[in-house]
């Protein structure tokens, strides 16, 4: 089992305002790993793939557990706080949301891998609500999303702490 407690996941439903706030911790100096799924979604698009939310959820699942893994693997304690725009835990979170039956890897992996046992997650919050080419779920969507999140890391052991409803600076 490997624990990182400099690893800290800001987790939640989309539109949510994760990236945001792990843009913004950026802008002052923290160490931070973007969301997978918004580099796979992309990834994808631009070489006709077919690993997309909205064609082979399987797919793309185990592509986010595989680069959320060498994500994690890839953090070491020298880069002191790092923010995660989701974790290992959030493919667990998807699959759920998508009927899908949870591979055994990606449970062990969730299980050895350990993030900063706190986890910020953002609560759903319908005025900074949007869609975008890559983001099509809808506000209930997320807000199903938010719920299964939560679920899921209260389930694997992590303590949840809901960032408020404010400005971004004040939510880093």
């Amino acid at each position: 089992m490997e624990n990182k407690s400099n690893a800290i996941i800001i987790t939640g439903g989309p539109g949510m305002g994760k990236t945001s706030v792990i843009k913004q911790l950026s802008v002052m100096g923290y160490h931070s790993v973007e969301e997978t799924g918004r580099s796979i979604i992309q990834k994808e698009i631009k070489t006709d793939g077919n690993r997309l939310p909205w064609l082979y959820k399987k797919g793309f699942a185990m592509a986010m557990f595989r680069q959320s893994l060498k994500d994690f693997q890839n953090v070491s304690e020298k880069c002191g706080l790092t923010f995660f725009d989701r974790g290992i835990p959030d493919v667990i979170g998807y699959l759920k949301l998508c009927n899908i039956s949870i591979p055994e890897i990606i449970w062990q992996a969730a299980k050895e891998n350990r993030y900063n046992t706190t986890v910020f997650i953002t609560p759903p919050w319908k005025a900074i609500y949007v869609n975008d080419a890559e983001r099509k779920q809808t506000f209930e969507e997320a807000v199903a999303t938010y719920h299964t999140m939560k679920e899921t890391y209260s389930f694997l052991g992590y303590k949840l702490v809901e960032l408020p409803k404010t400005t971004v600076l004040k939510r880093a």
